[in-house]
């Protein structure tokens, strides 16, 4: 099972995920090769599981998923191979990767490689062949589980009680700051120049580079670190704030939620995921983990202004509890799955969010017209008008 187009003349090496509740799972190691220290061949992470059926090098290089072991339920993955075009980030912060069908070859005329020898060049394990459907279905009962795989024959191999004993280790992504180890380490600027239309600092959380080139189509963007103070970011005089996607638990964020509160009436805030939850508790609301999160590209939202239906790309463990921002927001949207709030517009304040990702990469362009709504804000129109 390789990358290339032709397939491999040597067979794979045989690997196994362990989860934290004892169960086994057997496969084929794919991506990064093995090292002689067994240690270094463990992929330990949370394991959670996406349902979109196309997209995999976008949400592989997708920072939100720090920490976390994709699988992913379509079960014939590669067939497109990589692109360095698609990529959503600087690298690949997931864990590692697991599918149930590696495609021997692929077919796509921007492709420049497999997923493979992508998976290789990330440094990121895989594995394949395992049962998926039985996977996924585990974490549906029991919600998102540690576990961790690695070989279990040939350089570096591992036997199932030292992976059990690794899974059984893993903290998930629960009271850890994983945006620390995704956010940018200087400012950077992308989209229009300077004075060419409105000025926005963006946060960086775990952004997608869709996102910023979104912004980057009506807008001057400067991204910032996550750790960047109120004060710094109004010595810049952005005309808006854009709180990004990220990774975990938005309680270990406590330096964003203080800078977010200081510019709530001050700028206009538009957040995406990650930046909906710490709008949230910037506003005193409260963040719930869900049992398993969404993670797809097809999750039903309503606009509840609207009454439309907007299917829309998702990825995210937290989620704020509606009822706890009743006093300062208003409910905009809606998951029709299970009625999760999906976004948030601050009473009197030209600030708003959603959980779901407008942007999409990969995902349908449903909600595309959040963008639209923020640069008319930023030309002086009221998010609440």
């Amino acid at each position: 099972m390789t990358g290339s187009n032709s397939p491999s003349a040597s067979p794979p090496s045989a690997g196994a995920l362990v989860l934290a509740d004892g169960s086994v799972f057997e496969g084929e190691m794919i991506g990064a090769a093995a090292n002689a220290d067994p240690a270094a061949n463990v992929a330990a992470g949370e394991v959670v599981f996406n349902t979109a059926l196309s997209g995999y090098q976008e949400v592989i290089t997708d920072p939100s998923y720090a920490g976390q072991i994709i699988t992913f339920t379509y079960p014939h993955i590669g067939n497109y191979g990589t692109t360095s075009q698609d990529d959503e980030s600087r690298s690949g912060f997931a864990r590692g990767v697991i599918v149930r069908d590696l495609a021997r070859r692929h077919s796509n005329w921007r492709a420049e490689q497999g997923l493979e020898p992508f998976l290789a060049d990330l440094g990121l394990f895989g594995l394949a062949g395992i049962d998926t459907r039985r996977l996924t279905r585990i974490i549906r009962d029991n919600g998102s589980i540690p576990g961790a795989f690695g070989p279990t024959e040939g350089t570096g191999a591992l036997d199932e009680a030292t992976l059990k004993l690794r899974a059984a280790e893993e903290k998930g992504t629960d009271g850890i700051d994983l945006v620390d180890q995704v956010t940018t380490s200087e400012a950077y600027r992308a989209g229009l120049e300077l004075g060419a239309g409105p000025s926005i600092v963006a946060f960086d959380f775990g952004i997608k580079r869709t996102i910023v080139d979104h912004l980057g189509r009506f807008a001057s963007v400067e991204v910032v670190p996550a750790s960047t103070s109120a004060a710094d970011v109004l010595a810049r005089q952005p005309d808006g704030v854009f709180l990004s996607n990220g990774p975990g638990d938005p309680h270990m964020v406590p330096y964003a939620v203080a800078s977010i509160r200081e510019l709530l009436g001050n700028v206009p805030i538009f957040g995406i995921c990650l930046g909906h939850q710490l709008l949230s508790l910037a506003i005193d609301g409260s963040i719930e983990k869900l049992p398993f999160g969404h993670h797809g590209a097809n999750h039903p939202v309503r606009d509840l202004s609207t009454g439309k239906v907007e299917i829309t790309s998702q990825n995210h463990n937290f989620a704020t509890v509606a009822d706890t921002i009743e006093k300062v927001a208003d409910v905009t949207h809606i998951n029709l799955n299970d009625g999760v709030c999906e976004g948030l517009s601050v009473r009197g304040e030209q600030a708003f969010s959603v959980q779901h990702h407008p942007e999409a990469s990969p995902g349908p362009h449903d909600s595309a017209y959040l963008f639209d709504r923020f640069a008319t804000i930023l030309k002086g129109d009221n998010v609440n008008g």
